[in-house]
């Protein structure tokens, strides 16, 4: 059996071959991160076929996603090492020497050491894209957020009596329609009639009438704000960025649903978990079976107890930890509020928490702590949601 360690950079890797014995049967050498150097590996490995041949590479950051793509792609096995595993081996070494080429035989000896190895899926592919679109529609909607809350500051200088006029607040597609047409109160007030109506009709679909153009018409030329031109212009500026993130997010749920529908995980089996919490949940988790125990996965998510012992003193109520995965405590705890709403069993123990005087939020996560429990059962399990 021939083994492969690759030590990862941004722009070149490193590759070391070593046998089964631990003898190195090609010194590391380079190649670059892109479609000649992965073929140049191809090339060097295709000496040794058809020996098997196991290739091992360090997590790190995305620098190494698109050659373990090729890889899997072309057949090959592949393990994704923890490089504490690979720092433990280096450490052991008589010189203290740490270059590309060291560490690639370090890399290449550490999955020859290896008794239990676990080769990267195309599954495992899957979850990486979850990750990856998961944390971007995180950001998005954050930065979304951002720009709504400077929208409103903005009409608030411009036409502060306008949040007020619509019940559902300034941010729906109609109010968006109206502003980017017509983005300060004089503007509005020049506005013919029919025309107002209509844009308000047809943006709402029907649920603005004439009355209502009429009545903001009047509101319009009542305003004390300020019809200044540059305030209009981040105005519609603002509407235009809010509404690109709305139409990227929706691209990237999207996605996420079609690849959530293609692997039919069990956890879609939990009653309140929808593709999107799924995909993210599925996403950061990563392989399951990195987690021997629940309260790992819980410790992983950020959701266990803080610890807070002082001599004989030992709190007895703390605060979770808030470690690890934000998107993954996110993600659960939403889920968590869903699946309360869906299942009798998680809603008596909301209830039953909500008695000892917990918060709202508290109780939630509490209840995502269980959900964490359940989740690693089924998956680790491989079997249907049922808490009977």
């Amino acid at each position: 059996m021939i083994f492969v360690g690759i030590d990862i950079a941004k722009l070149n890797h490193y590759a070391a071959v070593i046998s089964s014995d631990g003898v190195v049967l090609t010194e590391p050498f380079e190649f670059t991160n892109d479609g000649d150097g992965f073929k140049r590996l191809s090339s060097e490995l295709s000496d040794y076929a058809p020996e098997p041949v196991i290739i091992g590479l360090e997590s790190t950051a995305h620098y190494g996603d698109n050659l373990v793509r090729y890889l899997v792609a072309n057949d090959y096995k592949v393990c994704v090492l923890n490089p504490i595993q690979t720092s433990s081996r280096r450490k052991n070494r008589i010189r203290k020497t740490k270059t590309d080429k060291v560490d690639a035989v370090v890399i290449a000896e550490t999955v020859m050491m290896q008794r239990f190895r676990r080769f990267v899926t195309f599954y495992d592919l899957d979850l990486m894209d979850l990750k990856t679109l998961g944390r971007f529609r995180q950001k998005s909607i954050k930065q979304r957020t951002r720009l709504k809350i400077q929208l409103t500051s903005y009409v608030d200088q411009v036409f502060p009596e306008l949040q007020y006029f619509f019940k559902s607040g300034l941010h729906q597609k109609s109010v968006y329609a109206l502003l980017k047409e017509a983005p300060t109160p004089k503007d509005i007030a020049s506005v013919h009639m029919t025309h107002l109506s209509h844009l308000l009709k047809a943006s709402s679909h029907g649920r603005f009438d004439k009355e209502t153009a009429r009545q903001l018409r009047v509101l319009a030329q009542k305003s004390v704000g300020n019809s200044d031109s540059t305030v209009s212009i981040q105005i519609t500026q603002t509407i235009s960025q809010i509404e690109l993130l709305d139409s990227q997010i929706d691209k990237v749920e999207a996605e996420m649903t079609d690849i959530m529908k293609f692997n039919d995980s069990v956890i879609m089996t939990i009653p309140g978990i929808g593709y999107i919490n799924g995909g993210m949940i599925l996403g950061e988790i990563g392989d399951i079976h990195r987690f021997s125990k629940p309260h790992q996965l819980l410790a992983y998510a950020g959701l266990d107890p803080s610890v807070r012992q002082s001599g004989s003193f030992n709190a007895k109520r703390t605060r979770m930890s808030k470690r690890g995965s934000k998107v993954l405590r996110y993600a659960l705890v939403n889920a968590a509020h869903n699946v309360v709403k869906n299942n009798a069993t998680f809603k008596a123990y909301y209830d039953k928490k909500m008695a000892e005087g917990r918060t709202h939020y508290n109780a939630l996560g509490h209840c995502a702590g269980k959900l964490v429990r359940v989740i690693w059962k089924m998956m680790t399990d491989d079997i249907d949601f049922n808490l009977d």
